[in-house]
């Protein structure tokens, strides 16, 4: 049975007008891609609709930890918190995606100066405290945990304003995510007293953030969004790059595109086979293999680095800081030098680095004033970055980026004190211990002692601005410590 196909409709098409043809055509098959779009805007503001309001039935807390006095623990100790925070990963099937707005919730880590005072906080959903506080306890057994107020409830949101000023910007991977940045290894050496031997990062950060003064904040900030482990495969697909193997194409463009390639082709075989009435003998291509052995010094590093990244945990990643004081005090460069510089040492020339996001869609807040609406361009920037920053919000800004849980330990860990002097960060009291059965004590007194201690700490310091007595921040920061402050 000989099945023929009439394709004289088709032909009489293009016998048309340009005008009528253009017309007929539209009429079949242009109404489809429109079709489409209007179909994806209305289901891209739906999801955006429910999302919004499953986060909003989310509640949220924001936890000090205090670690021990005279901390040894390295950053190993954060990174086994990081994988045990891991699981928080969920799957969501499409009725809880689509019809119930859930999506994957994650945490916000952060370190806080006050005109000097350092703080390190966690912000994140309340039902993942339990999460977060058995994994800290598992490797800081005599940390202390307190839930306080948000600072940066009642400061300005919307600038220019008049009294304050700020300086920011996120920082974002110059290369690809699975190329590695420096980690807390790579600050180890040989030589010194063996408590002296890790030179901790951190250190750099620390007397940055002791340097600021009254009527000036520093904050850090790295959203931590738990992930599936098929991230890695981009790993594997990079390192088929760098060693010549053909990388095969798994999204549904590049698929769509090769399909009508390959059609076109088999197409113009058919026609030039009836045509000339000979037969084509394909012709297989043979890929040149090439061996590990063979690569460059640069080519084995990055191999081998991006086979050990991608073998851990990892996460989605933004980062952010931001520099707002008085107008009177406020010290762009100091800020914007040091805090780059911290960054800078986590930078591998030969496999990736972090630098300020400083393009046209960017959020860092610097602006040159003789380019159309610089000044414009500039206060954009600056209520965006304070708005996504307020809102600890994954969504403004760039895409994040994914670390693995040994750089996120090497970019956000408790200061290891043999390396890191800073009198001002809030550290826990020394290692519990049960006193003498004969010595009298007062158990209402002490509860009541330290029930004002952890109240004081609250208000006074990561209250709303409104309520922060000035005066005593003043002589705490840069005086003399505070009272509860113990200084090794």
């Amino acid at each position: 049975m000989d099945i023929v196909i009439n394709l004289q409709p088709i032909l009489d098409i293009f016998d048309l007008p340009a005008d009528q043809m253009l017309l007929k055509l539209f009429y079949y098959v242009g109404w489809i891609p429109l079709a489409i779009t209007f179909i994806w805007g209305v289901s891209q503001v739906w999801l955006r609709y429910i999302r919004l309001a499953y986060g909003a039935s989310e509640k949220t807390v924001l936890l000090a930890i205090d670690v021990p006095r005279g901390n040894v623990q390295t950053p190993m100790a954060v990174e086994n918190i990081f994988s045990y925070l891991a699981g928080a990963h969920s799957t969501k099937d499409l009725f809880e995606k689509w019809w119930l707005g859930e999506w994957q919730l994650y945490f916000s880590l952060e370190i806080v100066s006050i005109g000097g005072y350092t703080q390190f906080l966690v912000w994140l959903p309340e039902k993942y405290r339990n999460l977060l506080e058995a994994a800290i306890y598992s490797q800081y057994p005599d940390a202390e945990i307190t839930e306080v107020n948000d600072y940066v409830i009642g400061l300005p949101t919307h600038f220019p304003d008049e009294e304050y000023d700020i300086f920011g910007s996120e920082f974002k991977l110059v290369k690809d995510s699975v190329y590695p940045i420096k980690t807390y290894k790579h600050f180890e050496h040989q030589m010194g007293e063996p408590e002296t031997q890790y030179k901790d990062p951190m250190a750099a950060l620390m007397d940055l953030m002791a340097s600021m003064k009254k009527g000036e904040q520093l904050w850090y900030q790295i959203l931590v969004i738990p992930i599936s482990s098929e991230w890695s495969d981009k790993g594997d697909d990079e390192i088929k790059k760098i060693i010549g193997e053909k990388v095969a194409r798994n999204n549904l463009i590049d698929k769509f595109i090769d399909g009508l390639v390959n059609l076109m082709g088999y197409i113009s075989e058919m026609i030039y086979s009836l045509w000339a009435d000979i037969e084509t003998a394909k012709t297989e291509e043979k890929e040149p293999q090439f061996k590990m052995m063979n690569l460059k010094p640069r080519q084995k590093k990055q191999v081998e680095e991006i086979q050990e990244k991608v073998g851990k945990l990892g996460f989605a990643v933004k980062i952010r800081f931001l520099y707002i004081a008085k107008k009177e005090m406020i010290n762009k460069n100091k800020v914007a030098y040091g805090f780059t510089g911290y960054m800078k040492q986590f930078n591998f020339n030969d496999l990736n680095s972090y630098k300020p996001d400083t393009g046209d869609g960017g959020t860092q807040t610097k602006v040159r004033y003789d380019r159309i609406f610089g000044k414009y361009r500039l206060n954009l920037r600056k209520n965006k970055l304070m708005t996504a920053y307020r809102f600890r919000s994954d969504a403004r800004g760039r895409l994040p980026h994914i670390l693995n849980i040994e750089e996120l330990a090497s970019i956000w860990h408790f200061p290891v004190e043999a390396s890191v002097k800073a009198p001002l960060v809030q550290k826990a009291p020394g290692r519990k211990a049960e006193p003498p059965s004969s010595l009298p004590i007062s158990i209402e007194s002490t509860a009541k002692d330290l029930e004002v201690s952890f109240t004081a700490k609250a208000e006074n310091i990561f209250a709303p601005a409104g309520k922060i007595d000035e005066n005593k921040l003043e002589i705490k920061a840069k005086d003399s410590p505070p009272d509860n402050l113990p200084i090794v």
